[in-house]
C-alpha cells in the first residue's frame, strides 16, 4: 500500500503518452487551470497542435476542459487522473488525512457518548447508591478507544503533513 500508488491506464491512455508534447502539456499543467493561449506560450508550441494534443488528452481522461456559460474563455487543467500520474504520493496523502479524520470524528463521538453516559442523576433523596459510583466496563473500554482515536488522529495528521511538506519541497 505504501510503495507505489496504482494509476490504471488503459491502452489509450498510454498511447496519449508516448508523445513527449502531451507530455509537456501535462506538466505545463500541473497545479494550474490554464486557456489555451497560457499552454501555447509554456510549451512553446502553436495554439492549433496544442488543441489537438488536448482533444486527445481529453479523450483518454488526463485532463478536464472547463466552459462556463457566458464566459468567452475555455479552461484546462488536470484530472484526478492526470495529477495522480504525475504526483502518485499525493493518493497516499489523501487517505492518511481520510484515515485521521474519521478517527476524529470517532473519538469525538465516543466523547460525546462518555459525556453523555457519565452524567450521574442525584435521585431525589440527594444520595448516591453504589451503582453510580463505579464505571462499567463499556464505559472503561469506550475511554480507551476514544483515547486511542485521537491519539491515532494526531499521529496520521503528522505523518501526512510530513508527507507534504516532502511532497512539496522540488525535486532536482
Amino acid at each position: 500500500m505504501w510503495g507505489m500508488s496504482k494509476v490504471t491506464l488503459d491502452i489509450n491512455a498510454f498511447k496519449a503518452l508516448a508523445s513527449d508534447t502531451r507530455l509537456d502539456i501535462l506538466k505545463s499543467l500541473d497545479g494550474k487551470r490554464l486557456n489555451l493561449k497560457d499552454i501555447s506560450n509554456a510549451t512553446s508550441l502553436h495554439q492549433v497542435t496544442v488543441h489537438e494534443h488536448l482533444t486527445k488528452l481529453i479523450e483518454v481522461g488526463l485532463v478536464n476542459k472547463i466552459e462556463r456559460e457566458g464566459h468567452k474563455w475555455v479552461y484546462y487543467k488536470l484530472s484526478w487522473k492526470g495529477a495522480s500520474l504525475l504526483h502518485p504520493e499525493n493518493t497516499r496523502i489523501t487517505i492518511l488525512f481520510s484515515i485521521a479524520f474519521i478517527s476524529l470524528f470517532v473519538g469525538i463521538a465516543g466523547l460525546i457518548d462518555l459525556l453523555r453516559k457519565t452524567v450521574v442523576t442525584t435521585p431525589e433523596n440527594g444520595t448516591f447508591g453504589p451503582e453510580s459510583e463505579t464505571i462499567p466496563l463499556f464505559q472503561t473500554l469506550s475511554l480507551y478507544i476514544t483515547v486511542s482515536c485521537f491519539i491515532l488522529f494526531t499521529i496520521l495528521v503528522i505523518l501526512s503533513l510530513i508527507r507534504l511538506k516532502k511532497n512539496i519541497k522540488p525535486k532536482l
